[in-house]
């Protein structure tokens, strides 16, 4: 099993649907950034496709949106290679979430929502040892950390 973690942005809403036998199948797009060398300053973008299998992560899923920051963990399928509408030849990237988690980076662009999306909050499907649920990023404010509260 080849397995990977990417962080980015969704490029659209999540979209479920349910196989012939009545299993829930949600598919992700996630746009994530990749630096092709440590001189060059430019930025590929490389889009996603995520399934997720079953309910596992359905108390996260309805807060993601359209841009919102992401954290995927999950096993790489072998990559598609596809004729695009122009004629070139474009390479579909699939993985199977195993995890899910918010991301500390960026901000969803939700309306009303000033507080940042992310933190601790992760489902983990089996292995990956999830964490508990937070209120992180479900629209609660950070609590407000004190200096001496931090351990280091």
């Amino acid at each position: 099993m080849n397995q990977i973690t990417i962080a980015g942005h969704l490029g659209a809403d999540p979209e479920v649907r349910f196989t012939s036998s009545g299993q829930k199948v949600t598919s992700l797009r996630v746009a994530a950034k990749a630096r092709r060398t440590s001189k060059d300053k430019t930025d590929d973008t490389i889009w996603w496709r995520v399934t997720v299998w079953g309910e596992q992560f359905d108390k996260m899923i309805p807060h993601f949106k359209k841009g919102s920051p992401i954290i995927v963990f999950g096993e790489l399928s072998k990559p598609e290679i596809f004729t695009n509408r122009d004629g070139q030849p474009q390479v579909s990237m699939n993985i199977t979430a195993l995890n899910l988690q918010f991301s500390p980076f960026g901000r969803a662009d939700r309306p009303g929502s000033e507080s940042r999306e992310g933190g601790e909050m992760g489902y983990g499907g089996g292995h990956s040892g999830g964490g508990g649920e937070s209120a992180y990023g479900q629209g609660k404010e950070e609590p407000a950390l004190v200096e001496d509260e931090i351990p280091f």
